[in-house]
């Protein structure tokens, strides 16, 4: 009779207490001991149970005015903690406990799982109080210009997960088992993990949707930079580990014929073995053997392919096997203007922008590709400067004589206006450039004629603008 009564009080503060688990103190001391009057499961959304410590109570076994209740971190740990740059020291509640003194304890564990116990929480089930506050693990972080496109940069270091790590509780890598080294990836989402304000982005794999989680992406995507810093991703797939089966040495020469640098191309093409020609195949960022060699990414700092017959060269190459390649050290000249000297030999007088009607002229990007070259070359060969054909006719602004004068051999008096046409000479450009090698400045000679005019010319304007090319 007593069990079954005890059975039926133990089922009324089950029902009482919504289905939680009711444990009652029969210990000998219970008059100074506050007891358990209910201990349930928290059954709201996880991510609304992440807590912080406040650093102003312990964390116990056992709610900390029962008896038995063990510490299991001090108040200082816990201030500690409540002050820290971790993510992994943000916890997250599971239970709560009220006793029979009105007070509520929160059961919670801490990210990493280091530490698990009670900690008070106020006098209310319904908020969090005491001990701990609610947290936000992450918050939302402004969205790449670019979202499609990224490869893994290497899943052995920065993999996927279910959420940024410790940012949840339990939150775990993904399987990128059947994932490929040349897989996109598309961003959806972006978060900074609070604390450590590190930057994830949300990726999905654009050929295997099931694959998909946060990873770290270091500083994002910064448009029109010219490198990127994105921790886990890449704009470019990350090439297969290299064997003699796959792969390519490309060695660079400088011009004393000794190697410079080299690089290796690896095949994204099957089934290749060591010695089969390469052919066509083509590597991960779909470039042939010849278009990785032309690659400037790929050709040592400071140099520039100088090899003219490098389709004949990757036409010979097999896998397994070493292709040479011919570079020179690239220096890069700037341009300067001038008048012709009198002698004929040397430049003359020089031009700044302010001659000219629209200041500095402009030359195209192509143009300025120009003026890069070997160290040891001359800027003229076969009496042609590398500036040939850059400009035609610049002209000066429209000017007036502060007194009778002769300008380029046209006589001007006081109070007329006139202009100055200036047209490139290539002979007297080239003679002038004589001797000078790429990484030198160039003087381009300008002849000049003066006009008596009261406007400039509708031409006036052409070729002419500020640059940033040379």
């Amino acid at each position: 009779m007593q069990k079954s009564l005890k059975n039926s009080l133990y089922l009324g503060l089950a029902v009482l207490s919504l289905g939680a688990v009711a444990t009652v103190s029969t210990t000998a001391n219970a008059a100074s001991k506050a007891k358990v009057t209910s201990d349930v499961t928290l059954k709201t959304a996880a991510e609304s149970r992440n807590v912080e410590a406040t650093g102003t109570n312990a964390l116990y076994s056992k709610p900390g005015t029962v008896k038995g209740a063990k510490r299991v971190a001090s108040k200082a740990t816990m201030k500690k903690m409540a002050n820290s740059k971790k993510s992994a020291d943000y916890f997250r509640a599971y239970r709560v406990a009220q006793t029979n003194r009105g007070t509520v304890y929160y059961k919670v564990v801490s990210m990493d799982g280091k530490y698990r116990g009670y900690i008070y929480g106020g006098k209310d089930i319904k908020a969090f109080a005491g001990g701990i506050k609610s947290a936000d693990t992450t918050t939302t972080a402004s969205m790449p210009a670019k979202t499609t496109g990224y490869h893994l940069a290497n899943a052995n270091k920065n993999g996927l997960w279910t959420a940024p790590k410790n940012t949840q509780y339990k939150a775990k890598s993904i399987s990128l088992y059947s994932a490929n080294k040349t897989d996109t990836f598309t961003v959806s989402k972006a978060e900074t993990k609070t604390r450590e304000g590190s930057l994830y982005y949300y990726v999905t794999d654009d050929q295997n949707s099931s694959i998909a989680g946060w990873i770290y992406a270091g500083k994002g995507y910064v448009a029109n930079a010219t490198t990127q810093s994105l921790g886990g991703l890449s704009l470019t797939a990350e090439d297969a580990v290299a064997t003699e089966d796959n792969s390519v040495t490309v060695n660079y020469l400088g011009t004393n014929g000794n190697t410079v640098g080299s690089k290796t191309f690896v095949t994204a093409a099957k089934n290749t073995k060591k010695d089969a020609k390469v052919n066509s195949d083509k590597n991960i960022n779909n470039q042939t053997l010849a278009d990785f060699i032309n690659d400037a990414t790929n050709t040592p700092a400071g140099y520039k392919v100088s090899s003219t017959n490098v389709d004949t060269i990757a036409g010979a190459a097999v896998y397994g096997g070493t292709v040479r390649v011919n570079v020179y050290k690239a220096a890069t000249s700037t341009i300067a203007f001038y008048l012709p000297s009198a002698n004929g030999v040397d430049a003359g007088a020089q031009l700044n922008a302010a001659d000219f009607a629209k200041g500095k002229p402009s030359i195209t990007s192509e143009q300025a590709k120009a003026l890069t070259g070997d160290a040891n070359d001359n800027v003229v060969t076969g009496g042609k400067t590398v500036t040939d054909g850059f400009f035609t006719t610049l002209y000066s602004k429209l000017l007036t004589a502060s007194s009778d004068t002769t300008v380029n051999g046209t006589s001007v008096t006081k109070g007329q206006n006139y202009y100055v046409t200036y047209t490139y000479s290539n002979s007297k450009t080239a003679t002038a450039n004589a001797n000078v090698k790429f990484g030198s400045t160039i003087k381009a000679v300008f002849d000049a004629k003066t006009t008596i005019a009261t406007k400039l010319p509708d031409a006036a304007g052409v070729n002419n603008g500020n640059t940033t090319n040379y």
